[in-house]
């Protein structure tokens, strides 16, 4: 969909469908001579009431309006979803070239960016699995205009390309596990690279994570014939300001639980347990697009596990990285030991900041259900600005306890550390704190999007995969850069 900014009037633009928020108790700030559209809103067929849809037609055009509530309530996620309903409204209308209106005194909510990601995230459709893309859906709304007294050309392009990055990171979830394999992953990310400048990547096979002393990414890649892959992007622009950011995401891109295996009525959509490698690539990429200047490290690893002849076994004992022993006591518990070997890695390669996300434990359902994505942290400065990207993102996080009591519990019988603690309970806690064993002392935040990585119900990404931490990582870039040396 092609987007563009203007200071035009809504109703002169090309534009065949424009959309108009209405605000409870409050006019319709540019209605057309005789006052048609606040009639809708006298007659009650129009409604401030969130999400809600009155559809009318003058002066040649069509006019769509859409509840945004009160002003009190109103902020960028109001926007997001009136976005994301409106547009739904106007493909099934057949429309083409759709102008939003944007509100009046909402600055403080980044309008345009708001109507912009609820737009562009609401037409995403995964279609590469299809023969046709025709699969009787209407036909795609081509142009979105945002329409605004002050020029919002910058904000408009800068949340294009966040939400693109967000889409195609949705992409790389929703393609069938036997197409997005490790492999299809790292050549994701060298396409990434090669697209911009101050990028490079380095992709390492079964052999040379084997030769790096992975002993627990390679034990949890044993039981599949695909080659793994470390995948490491690099992005260094000359203008970099502030601490080395780490971004480490798990990649496993089909998780059978292995020999601990997992219920087969949910084991389909255990192809989307890369969400956070996913995330990982297409932020760093976005950032580079955005021409952030900070200095990343990111690290990903991706592979299937599997059960196989050679698969890892309840009881097995493997060395990390970090020289830690591990005993595998659940197969199925197998995102922790691939992040361990990744977030010592990162460190190695001189990650002054870390920030990890997988989907690693369905605890973090029970808990926090698919409304919030959980977050650990072990320094106070760091959580304060790791909450404060993904609130300016807009994804919801919540602060969830590390503490010793926790770490105690994944305290191995016969090796240093187990990767599952026995009681099972607390999970998703002492799952952080087998993590922190491997952060070598740097600032580090935990998200677990088990829960929020697919089928989050939002009209913008109802089903399937939902991008979760591409803008919280852009956010978080911004915040580094300015971050004091």
């Amino acid at each position: 969909m092609r987007v563009t900014a203007t200071t035009e009037a809504a109703a002169s633009t090309a534009a065949d469908t424009v959309v108009v928020g209405l605000i409870e108790g409050e006019g319709i700030p540019h209605d057309l001579d005789g006052g048609p559209l606040q009639a809708l809103v006298d007659a009650g067929e129009a409604r401030a009431k969130p999400q809600h849809l009155a559809v009318a037609h003058v002066a040649g055009k069509r006019w769509i309006l859409v509840g945004l509530g009160t002003r009190e309530a109103l902020d960028a996620e109001a926007l997001r979803l009136a976005a994301a309903a409106a547009h739904g409204r106007a493909r099934d209308l057949g429309a083409e070239v759709l102008t939003w209106e944007l509100p009046h005194k909402a600055r403080e909510h980044e309008p345009a960016r708001a109507v912009v990601e609820g737009t562009l995230m609401a037409a995403y459709r995964f279609t590469e699995a299809r023969s046709s893309e025709d699969d009787g859906a209407p036909s795609a709304v081509r142009e979105l205009i945002v329409s605004d007294h002050a020029d919002q050309a910058d904000a408009v392009a800068g949340a294009v390309i966040v939400t693109e990055a967000v889409n195609r990171a949705r992409d790389l979830q929703n393609a069938p596990a036997n197409r997005m394999t490790p492999t299809a992953l790292g050549q994701r990310a060298q396409e990434i690279a090669a697209a911009h400048g101050a990028l490079t990547c380095e992709v390492t096979g079964r052999a040379g994570i084997e030769a790096l002393g992975m002993g627990a990414f390679a034990a949890v890649a044993q039981g599949t014939d695909e080659e793994p892959a470390l995948i490491v992007l690099r992005y260094e622009p000359a203008d970099a300001a502030g601490p080395v950011l780490g971004l480490v995401g798990k990649g496993v891109t089909f998780d059978s639980g292995g020999i601990s295996i997992k219920p087969a009525g949910s084991m389909a959509d255990m192809k989307y347990d890369m969400t956070g490698g996913a995330a990982v690539l297409e932020a760093v990429g976005a950032i580079a697009e955005l021409e952030l200047p900070v200095r990343i490290v990111a690290v990903v690893g991706a592979t299937e596990n599997l059960l196989g002849p050679r698969a890892m076994k309840p009881g097995d004992v493997f060395t990390t990285a970090a020289g830690k022993t591990v005993q595998v006591d659940n197969t199925d518990a197998e995102g922790r030991l691939v992040l361990a070997d990744c977030l010592h890695h990162a460190v190695t390669l001189g990650a002054e900041r870390l920030v990890d996300a997988a989907t690693l434990t369905g605890a973090i359902m029970s808990t926090l259900g698919r409304v919030y994505s959980g977050l650990w942290v072990d320094d106070e400065p760091w959580a304060a600005e790791v909450q404060g990207a993904a609130a300016q993102a807009g994804e919801l996080v919540w602060r969830m306890p590390l503490h010793e009591r926790y770490a105690e519990l994944v305290k191995g019988s016969v090796a240093d550390l187990a990767n599952q603690a026995a009681p099972r309970t607390g999970a998703s806690s002492t799952a952080a704190e087998f993590l922190h064993n491997f952060t070598g002392g740097v600032p580090w935040a935990h998200f677990d999007i088990a829960g929020t990585a697919w089928d989050s119900g939002r009209a913008y990404a109802p089903k399937g995969g939902t991008g979760v931490m591409v803008r919280t990582f852009v956010a978080l870039a911004k915040r580094v850069a300015q971050a004091p040396q």
